[in-house]
């Protein structure tokens, strides 16, 4: 292979080795193919990426999950499956908010998260993990109703869709979540869909959440001083998105990036929405990302893997020793003026995806959403069920 990204944005680039060794669905040991070859030798499946780029797969943290491969939002079936194929290894549930029906009761709220963290537990679209079941926070919720969440496993929660007169009356249901190990995100800016309230820096400074989500917009942005005081005077983790305001974008990402706040970044798609369906939206917004700011690719690439991962506590997201073997290969795509994919995502050239590896299995290969790459990997064996599912 010939560059390694690591997901880490203090060290964005794995140097010194070109081969990595997978075993049991996790990234057993990283190194040269010289100090690895007896291992390399005996593998049951090797992969030669031919000197193109390794990376992390992306962690999308804002997809409107429901329950199975399918979206209300946009009625389209297999669009999970789909996200595979541009890059996308894990996604991240802002709420099932997309329910029809959604219940507002303790009861029904209660249900459709655990509902839906089970059976993600059990079923993954194109190999990707979807962690769902984040608990739409309701004001019939008590502090004993958040006890039994985190007794069954609900790790994640939304803040921005109860029957709330007012978003500072949901101060007591974020801090019982917090209270039980719950992730919160919180809705930012203008309404998204009919039923939402908008929701100002002064209610997210009030609220404080874990996650500001989509401070760049979903899709109406917070203005730039009430962004500024977000970053300033808390600690919450900026998440970016692209069905968001672009320009916004931009500015918190220089101003993070400036103030040495990067890893506070976090990358999503803010999908299926009114935006629609796009398996390459994460994939888009780091090269947007990266061409617009000129901020190191391999960085931005960390915002939307490692930085998800640290955020949200996800055990893929880095090429690293012990995380979850989630892998892509990519390359410049054919007719591309770089030679390689952080180069190509430097110019805002969204890569060609060759290879998508989950939990250690070969998932597909010849990404049937993105460009096609300059160069492709070779297998050993060859595996020529995958070479045509991409089209």
């Amino acid at each position: 292979m010939g560059t390694i990204l690591s997901g880490d944005f203090e060290s964005p680039l794995v140097t010194g080795a070109d081969t990595i060794l997978v075993s049991d669905g996790m990234i057993e040991a990283i190194g040269t193919q010289t100090e690895l070859q007896d291992r390399v030798d005996s593998a049951a499946t090797r992969v030669d990426a031919n000197g193109t780029t390794v990376a992390p797969g992306l962690i999308d943290s804002h997809c409107h999950v429901v329950l199975g491969d399918y979206t209300p939002r946009q009625k389209t079936v297999d669009f999970l499956a789909s996200y595979v194929h541009g890059g996308i290894t894990s996604v991240v549930s802002p709420g099932e908010i997309h329910a029809q029906g959604r219940p507002h009761d303790a009861v029904g709220v209660k249900a459709l998260a655990i509902a839906a963290m089970s059976c993600f537990r059990n079923f993954h679209p194109g190999g990707m993990t979807v962690h769902a079941g984040a608990v739409v926070l309701e004001p019939t919720l008590t502090r004993k109703d958040f006890a039994e969440l985190q007794s069954v496993g609900v790790h994640l929660a939304k803040f921005g869709f109860g029957l709330y007169e007012d978003p500072a009356d949901g101060y007591d249901q974020v801090r019982w979540a917090q209270e039980h190990g719950i992730t919160v995100m919180c809705h930012s800016g203008g309404a998204s869909i009919p039923g939402s309230k908008p929701i100002t820096p002064e209610h997210l400074l009030y609220l404080a959440p874990d996650v500001c989500g989509h401070i760049n917009g979903g899709p109406t942005s917070l203005d730039a001083a009430g962004v500024d005081k977000i970053i300033d005077e808390t600690e919450m983790a900026l998440q970016l998105v692209q069905a968001g305001n672009l320009q916004s974008s931009l500015r918190i990402l220089r101003k993070a990036h400036d103030d040495g706040k990067f890893g506070r970044i976090v990358i999503g798609s803010d999908t299926p929405t009114g935006t629609g369906v796009m398996p390459l939206g994460v994939i888009k917004t780091v090269a947007e990302l990266s061409s617009f700011s000129e901020m190191d690719p391999a960085m931005i690439w960390a915002g939307a893997t490692g930085n998800n991962a640290t955020t949200w506590d996800l055990p893929a997201g880095f090429v690293r020793v012990g995380a979850a073997a989630d892998l892509i290969i990519m390359d410049a795509p054919w007719g591309s003026t770089r030679d390689d994919a952080v180069g190509a995502l430097s110019i805002g050239d969204i890569p060609g995806i060759t290879m998508v590896i989950t939990a250690g299995i070969i998932r597909n290969l010849t990404s049937r959403n993105t460009p096609r790459a300059a160069r492709l990997p070779t297998l050993d064996p060859e595996m020529p069920h995958l070479a045509s599912a991409g089209h």
